[in-house]
């Protein structure tokens, strides 16, 4: 037999033959442009914190006396930073990961996969990514969210009102520890000292920030499961719903935050408010993260503009931007920090312009294909089959 009759015989058996899509894929007529909106947002404002990660000695991400505020704009930009940023975009997108854990598996169990499997094997991918990720900066939260989905995934089915408890509780044990491993420690202690000006952490404050890490991630996790069960996250309920949440969360969140680093400012940047000083504002990011969604959902809504577009599809590649983000900073922020230390005022500029890059990119690489780059590999790896990524 030829070459050629062998290569036919296989194109008629359908070895050639692209592969089907899967049945999971998610077609542009079911997209969520509430959820889009959201993790767009979401995504770039978690780059405002990180981005100090990336530029400024590891204290400084809690400590604004630490470094990077010369100027009175620094001191602004940072204090805007702790009240409006800190905590409270990585909460929201550890809520929209919840949401998405819950999402994905009632997708799955509709369209007749076995969803537990597929589940913990998708994120079971991603704590992989984050391994890798983790390898290059040690402020990943893939390798977190992949160790955190199995919980969420076997609670997912209890009543919206035990999750939230639940979510609520795990804020709850943060503060808790915050404050006993602060009271358990005197202002002399090499331990804090070390934490609170060169942010090295081990012994007990390891352990205190190993709890807030997970408690936070799992917490807002949970949360986020209740939230979508509800339809609070996907735009379902009617826009006085949303002002409310808003208002409310905004009105409780914001304040509290402010005053947590009023009174951390207040005792000169005292080390015996290192740790106890973050309590407020772990408190405080339910309700600002609650309130974000309001407002993103509302203005969501509003007639379309290019802006919205924008936000949309940078929310639609988010793992794809987050990992981006890594790459920009460090090879820009931490590269010039070798150098000298950058003001808060340069790293803000830094933030501004990886926005407008990814702002530009996401929605021309949507336009040509259905999904980001590392979303589309993720969804080959999960499903095991090769997945078309141009639009059909």
């Amino acid at each position: 037999m030829s070459a050629i009759e062998r290569v036919t015989r296989r194109v008629r058996r359908g070895w050639l033959a692209s592969p089907p899509a899967s049945p999971l894929a998610t077609s542009a007529g079911e997209r969520n442009t509430a959820l889009d909106a959201v993790r767009g947002v979401a995504v770039l404002g978690m780059l405002t914190m990180n981005a100090v990660a990336f530029g400024l000695p590891a204290a400084a991400y809690n400590n604004l006396n630490a470094a990077g505020s010369r100027a009175p704009v620094d001191w602004i930009i940072g204090a805007a930073g702790e009240v409006f940023a800190d905590q409270k975009f990585m909460g929201l997108f550890s809520i929209l990961f919840g949401a998405g854990v819950v999402l994905f598996a009632e997708r799955a169990a509709a369209k007749g996969r076995r969803c537990v499997l597929l589940s913990l094997w998708r994120n079971a991918l991603l704590a992989a990514m984050g391994i890798a990720h983790a390898a290059v900066w040690e402020g990943n939260v893939l390798l977190l969210y992949g160790l955190c989905s199995p919980v969420v995934l076997a609670l997912r089915r209890l009543p919206p009102k035990l999750l939230l408890a639940l979510g609520g509780a795990c804020f709850a044990a943060v503060a808790v520890t915050s404050w006993a491993v602060q009271s358990s420690l005197d202002s002399s202690s090499s331990l804090l000292i070390e934490f609170w000006h060169h942010g090295a952490i081990s012994g007990i404050t390891e352990v205190w920030f190993s709890v807030d890490v997970f408690g936070r991630a799992l917490g807002a996790m949970l949360i986020g499961a209740a939230l979508y069960r509800t339809g609070v996250i996907g735009g379902s309920r009617a826009p006085g719903f949303y002002r409310r949440l808003a208002a409310w969360g905004l009105g409780i969140g914001l304040p509290l935050s402010a005053a947590g680093l009023a009174l951390v400012a207040g005792s000169g940047f005292d080390v015996d408010w290192a740790i106890a000083g973050t309590i407020p504002n772990t408190l405080a990011t339910v309700p600002v993260c609650l309130g974000y969604i309001g407002l993103v959902t509302l203005w969501n809504r509003a007639a379309g503009s290019a802006l919205r577009r924008r936000i949309r599809a940078t929310g639609r590649m988010a793992l794809t931007n987050y990992l981006a983000q890594t790459a920009f900073g460090i090879a820009v922020l931490e590269s010039l920090s070798g150098n000298s230390e950058p003001g808060r005022s340069a790293i803000a500029l830094f933030v501004v312009a990886v926005w407008a890059v990814q702002l530009w990119w996401s929605k021309a690489w949507l336009d040509r294909f259905a999904f980001g780059p590392v979303e589309w590999l993720w969804r080959c790896a999960t499903y095991r089959r090769w997945q078309p990524i141009r639009h059909r």
